[in-house]
């Protein structure tokens, strides 16, 4: 890897078609005391760990750690090396979604700031490590954290991956979302 890029805030090269972020995976505790936090995002409020576009300047870890203070109000001991990845799709302005792939780094929380810039825009949430995978929506994510703690998902509570719809089947869900908001419309 070149020095260049590693000034540029990227670790390895982009993926292709897909945009990259760097997340802080934040947590405290051991053993049976170890919780991860999670925060909302803005817009969905869907539970997710401070994740962020690199930054211009600052490797991806360091990225990661500003994120985590600026979401979630939390600084700490940040890992250099990144303990995977995860796919989502982010919802852009324009209504479009686009798939991004998330560089994860593990962030052990040292101080929790009262106030910090996105305070009040998020809900934050200390939990257990099954409970914060059973929590978030991506799949790839779960696992991660699963991992990360060493715990065993209950597989009774594991759902399976979702496969994606078929263009024939959202035009199918459409029609019957109108079908039923005109049949409401006739009885009342």
């Amino acid at each position: 890897m070149t020095q260049s890029r590693r000034k540029q805030g990227t670790s390895k090269p982009p993926t292709r078609g897909k945009r990259r972020q760097v997340a802080a995976l934040p947590w405290r505790g051991e053993g049976e005391t170890l919780r991860v936090l999670l925060v909302s995002s803005r817009e969905t409020r869907r539970w997710v760990i401070p994740k962020g576009w690199p930054m211009k300047g600052k490797l991806d870890h360091a990225a990661a750690a500003q994120e985590a203070y600026e979401e979630a109000g939390v600084e700490g001991v940040i890992e250099q090396a990144s303990i995977g990845t995860y796919d989502y799709l982010k919802g852009l302005k324009s209504g479009v979604s686009r798939p991004v792939t998330v560089e994860v780094y593990p962030l052990r929380v040292t101080v929790e700031h009262k106030v910090w810039p996105e305070k009040g825009q998020r809900t934050l949430q200390w939990v257990t490590p099954v409970e914060a995978a059973l929590s978030v929506q991506e799949p790839d994510l779960r696992d991660l954290i699963a991992r990360f703690a060493g715990v065993e998902l209950p597989k009774e509570e594991r759902p399976a991956p979702m496969r994606a719809p078929t263009p024939m089947r959202v035009a199918l869900q459409r029609l019957r979302r109108r079908v039923t908001a005109l049949w409401g419309r006739d009885r009342g």
